[in-house]
Order: structure tokens, then C-alpha cells, then sequence
């Protein structure tokens, strides 16, 4: 699945083309995907969909995903229960710049993330982690709660 960049450079920002959001709706609807994993690819100037786990992979599963030395995107459904004993869910952006990532590729995703997610509506909450410690289940339970 591809997101068609409608800039001419990932500097400039991006748009998501229609049939680029499936993805994410499909996860939005809890019918398909618990993560989606996304990754600028700069050659052909489009946003690919890296990876997509299923409804039944764990916290664990997303955070092994995630590329060691590369940005990413990522989208997170979190189901939890709350103190008053009800199942929720919530719906984490996470944008995932390691510290060992290459400069160029920092700032291509820091300049196109917000453009990305007005494209992809529905967000409840975002991290920006550099390291694994801040995408961590103890930080989504925190904000999710």
C-alpha cells in the first residue's frame, strides 16, 4: 500500500492520496490492523506502508517494528480497561526518530509529519520517541489514562 507524496519534494510536505488511508481506517474501525508501521521512501516520493500487524500482536510486536536506525511513522491502537472497569481504546501517532538515524532523515520526516496527519484524522495522542524508553507500554498507559 503507498501514500502518493502531492509535493514535489518531502521537504515541502505531503498529502495522502485516497486509496493511501485504507491502512489507517482499517485500523481506525479495529477491523484489520493493530499497528501500522510507515515509512518515507524519498526515491520514488511516497509515504510506504511498511508493515502492518494484526488485531491480535502485542505492545511487544509493534515495538520490535520499529526500524533500529531509521525513522518512522507508526500508528498504535491501544485497548486498555479503565478504573471504572470499561474497555477503551485509543489511537497513538507515534513518530519515531531514533538518535542514531541519519540527519537528512529527521528532517525529512519532522518537516512532512504534520501535513501527514491532517491527512490521517482520528489521532487521539502522539509521541515523539528518540529512544525505546518513550514509546514505552508505561507511556501510552499514562496518557491514555
Amino acid at each position: 500500500m503507498t501514500f502518493r507524496f502531492r509535493g514535489p519534494d518531502a521537504s515541502s510536505g505531503m498529502g495522502v492520496a485516497d486509496h493511501g488511508k485504507n491502512a489507517f481506517l482499517e485500523l481506525k474501525r479495529k477491523q484489520v490492523h493493530r499497528y501500522v508501521i510507515i515509512k518515507i521512501d524519498e526515491n520514488k516520493k511516497e509515504v510506504v506502508v511498511e508493515k502492518t500487524g494484526n488485531p491480535t500482536e502485542i505492545f511487544d510486536d509493534f515495538t520490535a517494528s520499529l526500524a533500529e536506525n531509521d525513522c518512522r511513522y507508526a500508528v498504535y491502537d491501544f485497548d486498555f480497561v479503565t478504573s471504572e472497569n470499561f474497555q477503551k481504546s485509543k489511537i497513538f501517532f507515534v513518530h519515531w526518530s531514533p538518535t542514531t538515524s541519519c540527519i537528512r532523515a529527521k528532517i525529512v520526516y519532522t518537516t512532512s509529519k504534520d501535513a501527514f496527519k491532517r491527512e490521517l484524522d482520528g489521532f487521539h495522542y502522539e509521541i515523539q520517541a528518540t529512544d525505546p524508553t518513550e514509546v514505552d507500554l508505561e507511556v501510552l498507559k499514562d496518557r491514555a489514562h
